[in-house]
């Protein structure tokens, strides 16, 4: 059973822009820890906000 097709569209709100930017950046450096502890590697991340 796969997921549900969500349609990508631009997000109009600034509020919801930054609460979805600071999701996915949450989850990235998550991640990237994830990675780091596994492989026993140093990870660098770089993430650009809109300002």
């Amino acid at each position: 059973m796969g997921r549900k097709k969500i349609q990508i569209r631009k997000i109009e709100n600034d509020r919801q822009k930054t609460v979805t930017f600071a999701r996915r950046r949450a989850g990235l450096i998550k991640k990237a820890h994830e990675i780091a502890v596994l492989c026993g590697v140093k990870v660098t991340l770089l993430i650009f906000d809109q300002k």
